[in-house]
């Protein structure tokens, strides 16, 4: 039983383009379904999370990353009868907008397209499932349902207004501000609490995936996470209840308790707000003016120790910052000559190339294939187009 602010199919504001429904699918589980079958979704399974793909089988890619918070988002919305289907399907987009080489390949496409209009991989991940992804005969796009395209635009909360992030500050990135111009997402409200959970269910499932990942490639030991909130008593949980236990056992004993936590935290936070707030709508959710889903303070401050940790250890550890430099170059390397000589695109390329009316026209085209790219491509388009790398950061990770 869906609560009354939970997202309802049946009162869903609907497509750009009006389709017949479904005879057996809700409209959330045909976004859910297009999204897993579209061609951007398959691209994650070959691009960075953390570690660029080839350094290992056991690290997380995006691809693993997204389906470890689909799976974190459909229990805490079931938990809170909320609609599982949507939170799914926005977990599911949340990252299909992703360059190659996970934030550093943004980071870099970003300042690359700077004079165009910027670069966001949320609203890339908006132009990707309203324009890129050509398949269907009757429109571009996957032709999604506004409460997803809303989800997908701001479950991180409000992009305008008194209420948004200040790092929302100045023009809205290009490719968001095309989508919203067609179809009014209010960008100046949070979103539904569907979307709210898909944003902290990423927040779980990168906290703890992180920490597997980061003791698995040795940039920390155990010892170090004895020494830490949230996963220190984890730990001494463990050693209480399993003395002796074999190492990888402990590990994933620990984080495993650690990841409870969280999600136990969220739903909890989540139950004692609404019930403060008692919201009658879904409507009521986005204006609250703050969002329902989140961790509490105690728990939060406590994460940001252990983000604190790995973002010294892990994300700028010496080994991980070398090849961030290789891969920074290869973007650097790739865009300014595709955007010179843009027929070295591929010929399903070259309508776009040649619709476009400007330079800024142009660049977006360029930006679109190459944040496109899965880590392997673009490596190995790096090495066709400039010869094998003089830099042995990939070659020896």
């Amino acid at each position: 039983m869906l609560q009354p602010y939970a997202c309802q199919p049946e009162d869903s504001r609907g497509r750009l383009w009006p389709e017949r429904l479904s005879s057996f699918r809700s409209p959330f589980q045909r976004d859910r379904d297009r999204i897993i079958h579209s061609s951007a979704f398959r691209r994650l399974k070959h691009k960075t999370q953390v570690f660029v793909e080839h350094e290992g089988d056991y690290y997380r890619t995006r691809l693993t990353h997204t389906i470890e918070v689909a799976q974190v988002a459909r229990t805490i919305a079931g938990v809170l009868g909320l609609n599982t289907d949507l939170a799914e399907a926005v977990a599911l987009a949340h990252d299909l907008g992703h360059t190659p080489f996970g934030h550093t390949g943004e980071d870099a496409m970003e300042r690359l397209m700077a004079p165009y209009g910027g670069f966001d991989h949320n609203a890339q991940a908006l132009r990707i499932v309203t324009r890129l992804e050509r398949h269907y005969a009757d429109f571009d796009g996957l032709n999604l349902t506004w409460e997803t395209l809303e989800g997908i635009a701001k479950h991180n909360g409000p992009v305008t207004g008194p209420n948004a992030d200040a790092k929302h500050a100045g023009p809205l990135p290009y490719a968001l501000a095309e989508v919203n111009a067609r179809w009014d997402l209010g960008l100046d409200t949070h979103a539904s609490a569907e979307a709210q959970v898909a944003a902290i269910a990423d927040d779980v499932a990168y906290s703890h995936h992180d920490l597997h990942d980061g003791l698995r490639s040795g940039l920390f030991s155990e010892a170090d996470l004895m020494e830490l909130p949230v996963t220190g008593p984890a730990f001494e949980e463990v050693d209480r209840l399993y003395p002796g236990l074999e190492r990888m056992r402990r590990r994933h004993e620990a984080l495993r308790r650690v990841f409870g936590r969280m999600v136990e935290d969220v739903i909890a936070v989540a139950q004692n707000r609404l019930t403060s707030a008692q919201p009658k709508s879904v409507d009521d959710i986005r204006q609250l003016g703050t969002t329902v889903i989140r961790f509490s303070k105690p728990l939060y401050q406590d994460l940001k120790a252990v983000r604190s940790f790995l973002f010294h250890r892990m994300y700028r550890a010496p080994s991980v910052m070398a090849v961030r430099a290789e891969v920074t170059r290869m973007i650097d390397d790739l865009f300014p000559l595709f955007l010179a000589d843009p027929a070295l695109l591929p010929v399903e390329w070259q309508a776009d190339v040649r619709d476009a009316t400007d330079q800024t026209g142009l660049a977006r085209v360029v930006a679109d294939y190459v944040a496109g790219m899965t880590d392997r491509f673009a490596i190995q388009e790096h090495q066709r187009l400039f010869g094998p790398s003089s830099d042995s950061a990939l070659r020896q990770s």
